[in-house]
C-alpha cells in the first residue's frame, strides 16, 4: 500500500467558495461581445443562448469556467462573438441576479429580457389547481 503523502483528497481540491460574498466590479459589453439569456442546456459544455440582438446562438462554456461556475437555464451571460462563425459564441461571464438587475437599471439590457429571480417571483402569485382522476387509469 502506498503512503498518502498529499495534503488531502478531492474535497480539499474543491475548497471553499469564499469569493461568493465579495462584490465584484460590474463588467459591461465591449466590441465583439453580446448579452444573452441561456435558453437550453445542451450538454458537453454547450448552451443555446438568446442574444439581445435577436439572434439565437450556440455558446461554448470554456473549461476553467465550466468547473468553477454553474450555468443553468435562464441565467444572464456575456458572450464573446466569433469573427469566423456568427452562429456560435463563447461564454465569457455569468452575471448574478443582482448584477443583471443593475445592468437593466443602467439601460444596458432591453426591456424584453427577463431576469431569473423576477420571473420566479411573478409566477408564484398564481395558484395552480390540478385534479387527478385515478378511476380513469
Amino acid at each position: 500500500m502506498p503512503k498518502n503523502k498529499g495534503k488531502g483528497g478531492k474535497n480539499r481540491k474543491r475548497g471553499k467558495n469564499e469569493n461568493e460574498s465579495e462584490k465584484r466590479e460590474l463588467v459591461f459589453k465591449e466590441d465583439g461581445q453580446e448579452y444573452a439569456t441561456v435558453t437550453k442546456m445542451l450538454g458537453n459544455g454547450w448552451v443555446e443562448a438568446q442574444c439581445c440582438d435577436g439572434e439565437k446562438r450556440l455558446a461554448h462554456i470554456r473549461g476553467a469556467f465550466r468547473k468553477k461556475v454553474w450555468i443553468t437555464q435562464g441565467d444572464l451571460v456575456l458572450l464573446g462573438l466569433r469573427d469566423y462563425q456568427d452562429s456560435k459564441a463563447d461564454v465569457i461571464l455569468k452575471y448574478t441576479p443582482d448584477e443583471a438587475r443593475m445592468l437593466k437599471s443602467y439601460g444596458e439590457l432591453p426591456d424584453n429580457i427577463k431576469i431569473n429571480d423576477t420571473q420566479i417571483m411573478e409566477d408564484s402569485d398564481e395558484e395552480v389547481n390540478v385534479e387527478f382522476d385515478i378511476d380513469e387509469i
